[in-house]
This record gives C-alpha cells, structure tokens and sequence, in this order.
C-alpha cells in the first residue's frame, strides 16, 4: 500500500482492514504515511517492509514508534529500506530477478540493519567495487487508487505515480479502487495512460475517494487538517483508540465515512481544469 508514495494512498483499503480484524500482516508500504501507522495501532501488523512510517505533515508515526521501541499494542519486525532500495526490490520482482544490485545505500546502516540485503562486489570491474544486492519483493496484494477505470481493471492514473507499476507488476494479485467507472472506449481513447493492463487485475471497486486524506491528482486535494489532527491525537495510545474508534471502526464502510466527512470531503474536490495537451493516436 502507498506504492504511488505520498499520492492515492488507499486508505479505504487501511479502513476495511482494521474494521475487519486482520493480523500478522507484512505491510508493504515505501511511503505509508498514517496508513501503515493506523493498522500497526489496531495490531494488525507483524512486520513493516518500508522505508519510513509516519506523517509528511508531523514526523514518526506515534503508533510505529510505540510498537518499535515499546511493544505496544505489539511488537512489530521491521525491514529497513531506503526509498530507493525497496523501489529497485520492487523493479526485480516485476521483471522475474531474484535480486538486484545497487550503490545508494553503501556506508548506511540499513545494509546492517536489514540481513536480506547482501553486501558482495561487482564480478565486472577489476577492483573489487562494493555492491549491495538488494532481493526482489513480491507482495500478495497491490492495492491501486486510480482516477478512472473500466469495469475490465483497465485504468487511467496520471500525475505522480512512484512505484505504482513495479509494485504492481510485482505482486501476485491487484486491486484497483477506482475513483471513478467509464466505458472502455475512454480508456481506449488514451492507451498511454494504462500502467497496469485489465488483464493482470483480480478486482475493480468504484471507491469514489478512497484516498482520502491524501490527495489524488485532479481529483483530490490533500486535507492537511486531517494529517495535523491524526498526530495530534494520537501522541498517546488512548488517543489513539478513540480516533480509531470515531473515524473508522464505528462506521461500516467508506460510504459512511465520506458521509461523515460531508462537507468537509466537498471542499477538497479539484474543481479547476488543467488538461495536458492532446495526443494524436491516428494510425493514417
């Protein structure tokens, strides 16, 4: 989750998790921010493969934090990798490498820190040139928000997308929550746009915000008030339990929780109109 980083995060996806009781989770998430920080609150995470938790907008995630250092409400294992390393773990599991070598995280700690990364030298140079070999990850499930989808999984995502097709290509099911359904002459229309074809995705749900509160480009602002306000009450573990229990475990669905958001959600629609310029497919 978070594959596009700081952009469509599916928090709709975190919701139903929590509300559901999911355990023993490995959350995949290079830029989480408060999604992976809510479920390691409501125990539902074991493991966190990622390079950071927390909030753009305040600092460490408190949850992530209490679980790290304390235990509390479960002590979590945590796989460290720098943003660039787990997108080139990303790049080898979608092209079938069982690992890939970088440079970038040399002289860092997370080569320490991290015992799956394995440190040997380039066979192509005569000098003996260090190297990391970071493995390839392969997550169960990618869950994707995009702008606009058909009903076969085909879908348009533009604006900053991070690792939305390695992380994608890599896993072994998708899930698309898309903003919004059109027919498939849309998608069509601009090919260009489909990152990951109908093909290789398991389900589509039409989940008209489910990224709420971060934004999604042309559709959604992002609602800094909100990310101000998770971190604010969540310094200790009872805030957080009662943010938890208003904001997501004592509605039923993402439909209750936009109702609850009301106006609120309304007001972070993008309204304004900043088209790119056409492309011409004509074949003669």
């Amino acid at each position: 989750m978070g594959a596009a980083l700081e952009n469509a995060i599916p928090f709709a996806v975190t919701h139903e998790l929590i509300r559901q009781g999911l355990q023993n989770l490995n959350m995949i998430a290079p830029i989480s921010d408060i999604s992976t920080d809510m479920l390691i609150g409501s125990g539902c995470v074991k493991t966190v493969t990622g390079a950071w938790v927390g909030n753009v907008s305040g600092g460490m995630g408190h949850n992530y934090r209490r679980a790290a250092e304390k235990g509390i409400p479960n002590s979590i294992k945590i796989n460290d990798y720098s943003n660039f390393s787990i997108g080139m773990a990303f790049f080898a599991g979608a092209y079938g490498l069982p690992y890939i070598p970088v440079k970038s995280i040399l002289g860092s700690d997370i080569t320490k820190s991290n015992p799956s990364i394995k440190m040997s030298t380039n066979p192509f140079s005569d000098e003996l040139e260090p190297v990391a070999l970071v493995p390839a990850l392969k997550p169960d499930i990618a869950f994707l928000v995009v702008q606009r989808s058909d009903h076969f999984g085909n879908s348009h995502i533009w604006g900053s997308t991070g690792l939305t097709q390695e992380a994608s290509i890599a896993a072994e099911k998708i899930i698309v929550l898309a903003d919004e359904i059109v027919e498939p002459e849309v998608i069509a229309s601009d090919p260009s746009r489909v990152l990951i074809p109908g093909f290789g995705v398991n389900a589509v749900c039409h989940v008209p915000a489910a990224c709420h509160p971060s934004p999604l480009i042309g559709r959604w602002k992002r609602d800094h008030e909100f990310f101000h306000n998770y971190h604010q009450e969540t310094r200790d573990l009872a805030g957080f339990e009662t943010w938890c229990d208003q904001w997501v475990r004592h509605l039923p669905d993402h439909e209750a929780y936009r109702s609850k958001l009301g106006d609120r959600l309304e007001s972070l629609r993008i309204i304004g109109d900043a088209p790119s310029a056409p492309a011409n497919y004509a074949a003669e």
